[in-house]
C-alpha cells in the first residue's frame, strides 16, 4: 500500500533469514551471544543484530545479505556510499514502477492469527 508514496517506505530487512547459531572454538553454541534464558540475545548478540540491520538498510533491495555471521568484527559495519548516501527502498533500488502490481506477491502465506498465536506462545515460553 505504500508503493506509490515518495515520503514513506516499508522495506523487509532479511539479515536474519539464513542465520545459523553462532559456535565457539569447540563447535558448540556460543552462549555469550545469549541472555541467561538462552532465548533472548545478550548485549553482544544485540550488537551483532544491530550491525546486521544497519548493513541491510544500506544495501539495495534485491542485494541484501540474508545471514549474520556473528564475527564481532566491527570492520564489517558498512558506511553510506558517498554516491548514494541514503537508506535503500524498493523505489530508489530501481523497483519504483508505479504500474507494478505487488498485491499478489505481498500477500503472506502465513495467516495473521498465526503470528498472534506465535507471539503469545513466545511471551509465555519466555516467562517460564
Amino acid at each position: 500500500r505504500y508503493e506509490n508514496r515518495e515520503d514513506f517506505a516499508v522495506v523487509m530487512q532479511p539479515f536474519f533469514r539464513n542465520t545459523l547459531l553462532p559456535l565457539d572454538s569447540t563447535s558448540r553454541p556460543d552462549l555469550s551471544f545469549f541472555a541467561a534464558d538462552c532465548f533472548h540475545f545478550s548485549v553482544r548478540g544485540y550488537a551483532e543484530m544491530a550491525m546486521a540491520l544497519w548493513n541491510n538498510m544500506l544495501e539495495p533491495v534485491g542485494e541484501k545479505q540474508t545471514y549474520n555471521n556473528f564475527t564481532l568484527d566491527r570492520s564489517k559495519l558498512k558506511c553510506p556510499n558517498p554516491e548514494k548516501p541514503f537508506l535503500f527502498t524498493r523505489r530508489n533500488s530501481g523497483f519504483g514502477n508505479p504500474d507494478l502490481n505487488l498485491k499478489e506477491k505481498s500477500e503472506s502465506s502465513v495467516p495473521y492469527w498465526a503470528v498472534i498465536v506465535a507471539a503469545i506462545a513466545g511471551v509465555l515460553l519466555g516467562s517460564l
